[in-house]
């Protein structure tokens, strides 16, 4: 045992969504969860409450800002805004800067990466992504599967401005030949999609999650249903969209007018989804022009969308961490979760105040 103190934490462990999986205790032994009482300790440092896994933000962008990459000083209070909401394992759905020195902190929140955004030439936001034609899209995906942590990400629908409204940026085979090679080098493939029109393709495909997903249509959950295809539908980003409608309708009515549609029934739009049995998990799309420590709000926007709390909850924490391969609270794993003043399986708002964030073992927060 190392000279790292002993974490006692008590009161309710909820280390699974089932009565049964909820422990009175557990111990944090050189970083790790044991629900085994030490001996011959004298150390002990201890907190109470209700524990949860560290949180997921299965959609945010550690590097990125407004106008494209920032510096390592941005990013590292991206990750401790992120730490300080209770999210301790992200999944960086794109980012054009190099964040593998992350790794190397016992105190920064745990990312798994997607690589670098891939957008089809001037079908993104300026700096983002990888902006490339469908001839070179099989190879972008083998570069992006190698930097990335088993995921890589596309952009599946942008706007067109020669037509002036939202439409798939890629052709069915390329697409397919993508997605394909994604697989074979183990990578599984996300891809940003607002509207309806790429949808079919992506998901006849093979491709794993689509994010957003707010052209999510009665005729298609039976495909994503049937595929096991997930979302992550962001709803705190899809928030802005009347903001945004706002900002094109002169120049772009068509496209305005499509993005407020898709706005008014996004809850609708996810209750269909969960209600179908399509896997749903928690994503802020913090960075860019969002901020960052959101999580906390995006489950609540799932439970106002219909979603019954403690399915948010594992959308954001056991089910999450089992979606993107990361172990919760069992024995031996690395002892990273939240505690909080009162159960958030009855009122997730809970979640906006952590009481303690514990990181690999340490209080952090």
């Amino acid at each position: 045992m190392s000279d790292q103190p002993v974490l006692h934490m008590k009161g309710r462990v909820l280390a699974g969504p089932a009565e049964d999986e909820i422990r009175d205790e557990l111990w944090v032994i050189d970083g790790r969860v044991s629900y085994d009482r030490p001996t011959h300790v004298r150390d002990i440092r201890t907190v109470e409450g209700w524990a949860l896994p560290g949180l997921v933000d299965a959609h945010c962008h550690v590097g990125l800002g407004t106008h494209g990459p920032v510096d390592a000083d941005t990013a590292e209070k991206q990750a401790l805004t992120d730490r300080g909401a209770g999210a301790l394992l992200l999944r960086d759905a794109g980012s054009p800067s190099d964040t593998r020195w992350i790794d190397d902190r016992e105190d920064l929140p745990k990312i798994v990466r997607a690589g670098r955004h891939i957008a089809r030439t001037r079908r993104y936001i300026r700096n983002f992504a990888h902006e490339i034609e469908p001839d070179e899209l099989v190879a972008y995906v083998g570069q992006e599967a190698g930097r990335g942590d088993g995921w890589v990400k596309l952009v599946g629908d942008w706007i067109d401005r020669d037509l002036g409204d939202l439409s798939a940026c890629w052709p069915r085979e390329a697409v397919e030949a993508a997605i394909a090679e994604a697989h074979r080098l183990g990578a599984r493939v996300t891809a940003h999609c607002f509207a309806e029109a790429a949808l079919r393709d992506l998901v006849e495909a093979g491709i794993d999650c689509i994010e957003h997903a707010t052209g999510l249509t009665e005729d298609l959950i039976p495909l994503f249903a049937s595929r096991g295809v997930a979302i992550v539908p962001t709803l705190v980003n899809i928030a802005t969209f009347p903001a945004l409608a706002a900002g094109g309708e002169a120049k772009y009515p068509s496209w305005s007018a499509h993005m407020l549609r898709l706005h008014e029934r996004r809850y609708d739009t996810v209750r269909a989804a969960y209600d179908a049995g399509i896997p749903v998990y928690v994503g802020t799309d913090a960075g860019g022009s969002l901020a960052h420590g959101l999580v906390a709000a995006e489950v609540a926007e799932l439970v106002t969308a219909g979603i019954p709390a403690v399915e948010a909850l594992s959308a954001t924490a056991w089910g999450a961490r089992r979606w993107l391969g990361r172990p919760g609270l069992e024995e031996g794993a690395p002892a990273d979760f939240v505690v909080y003043e009162t159960d958030p399986r009855a009122d997730v708002r809970v979640l906006a105040s952590p009481r303690r964030v514990v990181l690999n073992g340490l209080v952090v927060e």
